[in-house]
């Protein structure tokens, strides 16, 4: 079976142990690995992954561009890369940036407001989503945490009522240690979600629950990389009480279908 790990991060190797450092002192758990391209590749050998959804958030404007060449470069190095682009709201070329990133063969947008410091649904940022959803690229944004408001259901929804046709993957079930909050979320033929730092501590019946409110079909497979060892989030995975034809899904047939992918490509 296929597996899409649909929730990676990645750095320039020279600050990948600093950057995994910083990412495990915020949420206050050890990382499981440093966040560079062949430590990613090493650790889903483990599990057999076939695809890596790869990006890294800009916490301010000026590192957009940057980020966005090196993650393009890392996919051009690694044909298990599928690429992601940064974006900031603040940015002052927001419309030819994301015109660069399409170029570069990016496929979405990643955002991770609480690294960012702003509201998901800022105003200000409104017109950003507006530029996302009209070059029909789909936005990864990092949900929830119990300690920081930047990332809520509510202000998801808010922000898909504004821009209807903004395609979102919401991580994380919806939202980190913030999952009831989740069912607030429109059933959206736009909306889907990963299973990225949850199973290790998400009550399995409220897992389930989500599940079956949302549909099997709007879900992802995700490690969360450099966060979580790949075979012990597999573990995990395999622990929901899924199908085989259920299982195929979430690793990789809803991700193919989402971003109209053909298995042959990959």
């Amino acid at each position: 079976m296929k597996i899409i790990d649909a929730h990676c991060h990645i750095f320039p190797d020279k600050i990948a142990q600093k950057a995994s450092d910083a990412i495990g002192d915020f949420y206050d758990i050890p990382m499981y690995s440093p966040a560079a391209s062949l430590a990613l590749l090493k650790s889903g050998a483990k599990i057999g992954t076939d695809l890596f959804m790869v990006s890294s958030a800009a916490t301010i404007p000026e590192q957009v561009h940057s980020i966005n060449d090196f993650i393009s470069s890392q996919c051009r190095r690694h044909d298990k890369f599928f690429g992601l682009a940064a974006m900031h709201y603040q940015l002052p070329d927001i419309e030819e940036e994301l015109d660069r990133a399409i170029a570069l063969g990016l496929h979405g947008i990643k955002f991770h407001n609480d690294f960012q410091g702003y509201d998901i649904d800022e105003p200000k940022a409104i017109p950003m989503y507006q530029a996302i959803a009209a070059r029909n690229l789909p936005i990864l944004f990092h949900m929830g945490d119990n300690r920081h408001k930047h990332t809520t259901a509510a202000q998801l929804k808010n922000v898909m009522e504004q821009v209807p046709d903004l395609k979102v993957i919401a991580a994380h079930f919806g939202g980190y240690r913030a999952w009831e909050e989740s069912f607030i979320l429109p059933k959206s033929d736009n909306l889907r979600f990963d299973t990225s730092s949850t199973l290790w501590t998400i009550d399995y019946d409220l897992a389930h629950r989500i599940i079956d409110h949302f549909g099997i079909d709007k879900f992802f497979f995700g490690t969360d990389f450099p966060m979580w060892d790949p075979e012990e989030e597999l573990e995990r995975f395999d622990k929901l009480n899924l199908s085989e034809e259920e299982r195929e899904m979430v690793f990789h047939k809803n991700f193919e279908k989402f971003f109209d992918l053909s298995p042959e490509k990959y």
